[in-house]
């Protein structure tokens, strides 16, 4: 009997628990898959009928489905670190919903003219999986190098994918109510599909109208101009232009989103991009070329963009190639001192264009006091209010007095929005710029990845000058991870090394240290070049356990020739790296850096300078 109750009240839990399930097929609003129709205007019922269930799951039966901007929410949103226009185009909105699942079955999302896929604004606990992502005609063009002349280069270009007209006797595309000037060009590989080596930013000519541009016949087109460098024959350009003006997907103010098995093989801007959220999941998200359709070039700029987030960001087994900037950024943001309006209130500004607009802080977070000379965070203020004067400045008030020391041209960050993070068994293979960017002084672990990038494989900024990038680390593992040899085979912004500290400190002071805590182990380097490690200000750094392979794949030209470098930095630990091959660079440069904080094996051959 006790056996016969136990068995109904499994029953009566099963059936409560698809009850409180609720699926919605987009197909019951008359979507049907592969029609070729404007998908907008029914995904705004489908999620629409999702607000007020308990567990809802929006089903997209598997195919493809289109999206245009007509119908879709028009809406302005700061965004990070993208350009800031009028009003976003929402192709899907996911507001103020809580339980909320996507199921894309496998589905081709493709899209069309200027517009942002996904918006999570305001909402807890969605998850979206199980899609492609792409444009017809992408907002970036690539073409197929055919020809060079001694005044010339000729370029095959996809007309179907990537239309153009010549005007004035420049190159200009157009797509679906959009024309925008060619403006810059990454070079990759014909072959090897990496960006080909020493190239980096140094794009074929000026783009200041100084070029004619003629087409030979449709879809080839002759750029004269007095060329300093040319692309080789075979070889793919990647022909950067329009705005970053949408993300791909958009998280903003919401809380534990997954987003699992998407290929993202372009975007407006951004790929995904998550600004005031806490405790993201990306698992299998992969930023690539669309390579059935023959394309080197992948998203817009960044991959992954976190800025001002918290609690945790896992990146799991994720994919990156072919972006026009960095495949991963954490990030905080500093705001400089205008003016001290009383002891407990100061005007500040959004220093970077696309920082502005943010609610930068809220009443009870934490923020320090920074010394934009030498980066030092003097002390911390609990915000008492926040006021808006217009769309780059704002009043900011503070329970405890602002110290004196604090004057215009210092800097605030705010320490409250500042996360974890987890980077593992994903592959940083060759993007225009450098692989992970991390500034945060959450705990980050960087575990069991492959980078291949063109500039510094991992780079540790944090800045109040220029980019106002904030967050001096306190607690990094870089372990188990594979540094192929296509790293730092061009030179971007920081690229001092593979794995780049390099803080932007104007005045920096031997006893002022930024960064804390860093430990690399157990990694292994295919080194062609000399610089391994650059470090400058950080106090207790460990690179150990470490396999350094001598590689031929590519020619050396960094002009650092040390294979460490430890500047204005302490507590050094330098032991158990076994080398191979003959690398170069086998010495170990100590510069405002004393003898005496070094801890290095001896006999090892590597040669200390100081």
């Amino acid at each position: 009997m006790k056996k016969l109750h136990l068995i109904s009240f499994a029953i009566l839990l099963y059936i409560s628990a698809l009850s409180a399930t609720d699926t919605i097929s987009v197909a019951s609003f008359g979507l049907k898959p592969d029609s070729r129709e404007n998908a907008t205007p029914y995904l705004l019922k489908a999620l629409e009928a999702c607000k007020g269930k308990a567990a809802p799951v929006l089903v997209f039966p598997k195919g493809r489905y289109d999206f245009w901007p007509q119908h879709c929410i028009e809406r302005f949103y700061p965004e990070s670190n993208t350009t800031n226009i009028a009003d976003k185009r929402l192709a899907m909105l996911i507001e103020k919903q809580s339980n909320l699942v996507i199921e894309g079955n496998s589905s081709d999302l493709v899209f069309h003219d200027r517009i942002q896929p996904f918006t999570v604004d305001n909402s807890d606990n969605i998850t979206i999986r199980n899609f492609t992502m792409d444009w017809d005609i992408p907002l970036t063009a690539q073409s197929l190098v055919t020809n060079t002349g001694d005044d010339f280069i000729e370029l095959k270009i996809n007309i179907l994918e990537s239309p153009y007209i010549i005007e004035n006797e420049q190159l200009v595309f157009v797509g679906e109510g959009w024309k925008s000037a060619w403006g810059g060009t990454m070079e990759f590989d014909g072959k090897t599909r990496i960006v080909v080596p020493q190239t980096g930013d140094r794009g074929c000519i000026r783009y200041e109208g100084n070029y004619k541009a003629v087409e030979i016949e449709a879809g080839t087109v002759r750029i004269y101009a007095a060329y300093k460098r040319k692309p080789a024959v075979g070889n793919l350009l990647v022909m950067r232009h329009s705005l970053r003006d949408h993300a791909g997907v958009f998280i903003t103010d919401s809380r534990n989103v997954t987003v699992e098995n998407l290929e993202m093989y372009h975007n407006c801007g951004l790929g995904i991009l998550s600004q005031y959220s806490e405790n993201l999941t990306f698992i299998r998200v992969n930023c690539v070329p669309n390579e059935k359709k023959g394309r080197i070039l992948a998203g817009h700029d960044d991959g992954f963009h976190y800025s001002n987030c918290r609690g945790l960001i896992t990146v799991d087994d994720c994919t990156f190639h072919a972006l026009m900037d960095d495949p991963i950024n954490v990030h905080g943001t500093s705001v400089r001192v205008l003016e001290r309006k009383d002891n407990h209130t100061l005007l500040c500004k959004f220093m970077h264009e696309q920082s502005a607009g943010m609610v930068w802080a809220r009443v009870g977070e934490t923020v320090g006091f920074i010394r934009s000379a030498s980066m030092q965070t003097i002390a911390q203020g609990t915000v008492t209010s926040f006021v808006k004067k217009d769309n780059a400045m704002f009043e900011v008030s503070f329970k405890e007095t602002v110290p004196q020391e604090i004057t215009e041209k210092d800097a605030l960050e705010n320490l409250t929005w500042t996360p974890d993070v987890v980077i593992k068994d994903s592959r940083f293979l060759s993007c225009r710029a450098r692989g992970i960017l991390l500034s945060t002084p959450g705990k980050i672990r960087v575990e069991n990845n492959v980078f291949e990038s063109s500039g510094s494989a991992i780079l540790i900024a944090g800045d109040a000058n220029f980019w106002f990038e904030s967050g001096a680390v306190k607690d990094v593992e870089i372990k188990g991870n594979k540094f192929n040899a296509p790293c730092l085979t061009s030179m971007y912004q920081f690229c001092e090394a593979v794995i780049s500290i390099c803080p932007e400190i104007p005045k920096p002071e031997a006893n002022k240290i930024f960064h804390r805590n860093i430990r690399i182990t157990d990694n292994e380097f295919h080194l062609f070049d000399y610089p391994v490690l650059y470090a400058f200000s950080v106090d207790g750094i460990v690179f150990s356990n470490n396999r350094l392979i001598k590689s031929s794949d590519f020619e050396p030209f960094h002009y650092r020739k040390d294979g460490l470098t430890f500047r204005f930095c302490r507590n050094i630990t330098v032991s158990g790296n076994k080398d191979e091959g003959g690398i170069l660079g086998k010495s170990i440069r100590l510069a405002d850096t004393p003898l005496k904080e070094l801890k290095a094996d001896k006999k090892t051959g590597w040669k200390i300078v100081n």
